[in-house]
């Protein structure tokens, strides 16, 4: 119940924000164009509080906050008196009406921007792009434990986020790429991860792990919670060692020390157990013993009880004084709007999955995990929300600003403004799109729902 609430707090408050820059950008410009703006109104149906400006703009907060608009005044929604019909929209000049009608999705760039900027100051804390455990693709391209990978495909990464989005496009396209690797010894090396081997049902959501890598953070270190009296290590091993390695055989994570238990039973003899105590690396001498309880199948043991993996702290951080977060803002912007711009045009082609629209209940959920990560995570999550309204609003579908924007560039072409049932038919193609994107939306949300 915490995370239904939590998740449509965190949705009403990104949507409010960004429409309010949204239509602001629309109310602004045509202020400046000479338009009278009737009402400004965040949310949809009957106003719940609303104030007039000295120009006789009404402001308002709605009852249903999914969404917003600016309404205008125009001739083809009433009547207009004679007085006023030069501050019209319609009597505008087309390109005024661009501007206009433009003005909304540039704000929400410019937003995007803007909180990029203040993420940037703040500092955004992520992982450190380390590979823990290669296998797969990874393997069979020379990756290793504690590899760092600093550059992906020509594009320079920083943090495990950026590594896995450079990653993303080529491995949809199942392109050959070059990954830079700073190797645990600290050398500089190239290494070329052949994603063309990728298989053809590939889970988009997973792109890293299905080409080998599994990052250093999630790996649970095998830290021990207990040590049971009758077992081998009573006695030698501690509550709180760390192990570090098992009859010669490096511990990466709390997975291993199963593996290389039954190793070492099976040897037979004793093996060295090192372990991490206090700061001081101890060696220690062990036998595992078979297990009496019939369910593990009589597997060696030594009698230890590891902890439970918990939330790996952060290791990374991207922090910018307020000039050097400037172009730090306007590059993740172009990368987020590249990557965008790419998944709509794979969609599109059949290259990537329709899986990747998501709808409201999805970005209510992702609000509420970034909103939980930290103030970072949530600027993070607000700019790239904020840049996808952007691009959506542009895209050239009647009802959209980019469907409007489209009517105009045709008139720029003609000389002279589409019929009102040309534009009508168009609206009504709008809304069948548009309900057919909502709906696949919709359906994408209840198959995130289900149980896996």
């Amino acid at each position: 119940m915490g995370d239904f609430v939590g998740s449509l707090w965190w949705l009403v408050v990104s949507l409010g924000v960004l429409v309010t820059f949204h239509e602001f950008g629309h109310y602004w410009v045509a202020r400046r164009c000479g338009v009278d703006v009737l009402r400004f109104s965040v949310g949809f149906g009957k106003p719940l509080w609303s104030r007039y400006n000295r120009d006789g703009t009404e402001f308002a907060i709605a009852a249903i906050p999914l969404g917003g608009y600016v309404k205008m005044l125009d001739e083809r929604e009433g009547d207009v008196p004679v007085q006023r019909q030069a501050h019209a929209f319609n009597r505008q000049g087309v390109w005024r009406r661009i501007a206009i009608v433009a003005a909304g999705p540039a704000a929400n760039l410019l937003l995007c921007v803007a909180l990029l900027w203040v993420m940037f100051m703040v500092g955004r804390q992520d992982y450190a792009p380390v590979v823990g455990q290669a296998s797969g693709l990874a393997a069979e391209a020379g990756f290793q434990s504690g590899d760092r990978l600093t550059g992906v495909d020509g594009r320079p990464v920083a943090t495990w986020t950026e590594a896995a989005m450079a990653l993303a496009t080529p491995a949809l396209d199942r392109r050959d790429i070059e990954v830079q690797v700073e190797d645990a010894g600290g050398g500089q090396v190239a290494r070329t991860l052949r994603l063309s081997g990728l298989p053809e049902t590939l889970d988009e959501r997973r792109i890293p792990e299905q080409a080998g890598f599994t990052w250093r953070f999630l790996l649970a270190p095998a830290r021990i919670e207990g040590v049971r009296e009758s077992g081998a290590a009573a006695g030698v091993l501690q509550a709180g060692d760390l192990v570090l390695a098992i009859d010669g055989s490096r511990v990466e994570s709390a997975g291993d020390v199963s593996p290389l238990v039954q190793a070492l039973g099976e040897r037979g003899g004793p093996g060295m157990v090192e372990v991490d105590r206090d700061g001081d690396r101890l060696a220690l001498e062990l036998a595992p013993r078979r297990g009496t309880d019939p369910g593990q199948g009589g597997r060696w043991e030594l009698g230890i009880v590891l902890a439970a993996p918990q939330v790996p702290a952060y290791d990374a951080v991207q922090r910018y004084g307020p000039l050097a977060a400037v172009p730090a803002a306007l590059r993740e912007t172009g990368r987020l709007a590249s990557d965008s711009l790419g998944m709509m045009r794979r969609m599109l082609t059949g290259d990537a999955s329709v899986k990747n629209l998501s709808g409201p209940v999805t970005i209510a959920r992702a609000a509420n995990a970034s909103a939980k990560r930290g103030i970072d995570w949530f600027l993070y999550f607000l700019a790239l929300l904020s840049l996808s309204l952007a691009i959506i609003n542009l895209l050239p579908i009647p009802i959209l600003d980019g469907g409007h924007l489209l009517y105009y560039l045709i008139e720029l072409v003609k000389g002279s403004p589409l019929s009102e049932r040309a534009m009508a038919a168009g609206q009504y193609v709008g809304l069948a799109l548009l309900a057919g994107l909502m709906g696949l939306a919709f359906y994408n949300d209840i198959l995130g729902l289900m149980p896996r």
